[in-house]
């Protein structure tokens, strides 16, 4: 039995995934009625419409608090490996992500409970590792957010550990500066040998010096599409490794026309946005960066509008064609966030999708 290919190892220039179906609101924090449910049976049916479409793979957001305000978006989240694990029993060729936060969680319990998630979808499960940054929720575990270099040396060490675990036969002693373990050894391995798809998101000379010890993809930020080759090459150059995947984060508004997708974002961002809750991302951000004036507007409305990730919004024709600049900049694919995936899936699938396959995005034979 060897370990299969998956979609994430397919021709397309260009891959999508959804991004957020597990937590409250996705990744919009406003409080239109249609805003998304993060209940199971959506959870379940946004994920087996993703797969029918042909997406890639599928990305939930760890979190264990939520941003407040009247919304509290993604105030209720479903924990991520066991989501994974449900996700990748209903359905048969989508990728399904787990995310971790790395020192809530003991590498050698992470490791068995992915295991465990990996054989239910036959080897389509993959691990999104999270360093971290939000000190509340450090304090609910009574776990010390570490200065932010030392974060990423804690999770090389981490990740180290679960890949010994994944491959070695033998059981082992690992002494390091953060674990001292005794004999460790589990079974079974990964699914058909090999191991999961690794990623990690950073934007920081550490966290990218860490993807490129550690991951097989790296998600980052994007601020615009002026000047995103240069930054690519740049990332491409810093990581040494011209194979790995770069992805980024973005939610997605399309509807027919241009008019009507940016009258939309305007009505729930700009009339039904959440300003309460984004003064308090913006409180949490501001402990750990500085945020400049002039930046500080366009940042909100960023985090109303997807939580801080790239904006794609336009007619079907016009996202293919933002799609078609990523990629020629060398962007390998977005995970993306909607405000109802329930309801947005269907026409992206009849109407974007196609446009991206004309572009040479996407291959018609390729599902």
């Amino acid at each position: 039995m060897a370990r299969p290919s998956t979609r994430m190892e397919n021709t397309n220039r260009f891959k999508l995934g959804l991004f957020c179906t597990n937590g409250s609101g996705g990744l919009a924090m406003t409080k239109v009625p249609e805003r998304w449910d993060a209940s199971w049976d959506n959870n379940v049916t946004a994920t087996q419409m993703g797969e029918a479409a042909g997406l890639e793979f599928t990305l939930p957001i760890a979190r264990w608090h939520g941003y407040r305000g009247e919304t509290n978006t993604q105030g209720e989240a479903l924990e991520t490996l066991t989501w994974a694990t449900g996700m990748l029993s209903c359905t048969e060729e989508i990728t399904v992500f787990g995310t971790v936060h790395v020192p809530l969680v003991n590498p050698v319990f992470a490791a068995k409970q992915m295991i465990s998630a990996d054989h239910a979808g036959c080897g389509r499960f993959g691990l999104n590792l999270v360093s971290g940054w939000n000190a509340g929720e450090f304090d609910m575990f009574g776990v010390k957010l570490r200065e932010h270099d030392e974060r990423y040396d804690y999770s090389a060490e981490w990740v180290e550990i679960v890949r010994r675990i994944w491959a070695e036969e033998k059981a082992f002693d690992y002494q390091g500066k953060f674990f001292d373990l005794k004999g460790v050894l589990l079974n079974p391995k990964p699914y058909g040998g090999g191991r999961p798809l690794l990623m990690s998101a950073g934007s920081s000379p550490a966290g990218r010096t860490f993807a490129a010890n550690n991951v097989d993809c790296l998600f980052m930020a994007i601020p615009g599409l002026d000047g995103l080759a240069d930054e690519i090459s740049g990332v491409k150059k810093a990581l040494g490794r011209r194979d790995m995947g770069i992805y980024a984060s973005g939610h997605i508004v399309c509807r027919p026309t241009q008019k009507e997708a940016e009258e939309y974002y305007h009505y729930y961002v700009h009339e039904m946005g959440d300003w309460d809750a984004v003064e308090h991302i913006i409180s949490i951000r501001q402990q750990s960066q500085s945020i400049p004036p002039d930046a500080l507007s366009k940042m909100k409305e960023r985090l109303i509008s997807g939580v801080g990730t790239f904006p794609v919004v336009g007619s079907p024709d016009t996202i293919a064609e933002m799609y078609g600049r990523m990629a020629d900049a060398g962007l390998n694919g977005m995970a993306i966030g909607m405000v109802n995936y329930i309801d947005e899936i269907p026409f992206v699938e009849a109407e974007l999708l196609p446009r991206m396959q004309r572009l040479g995005l996407r291959d018609p034979a390729t599902p």
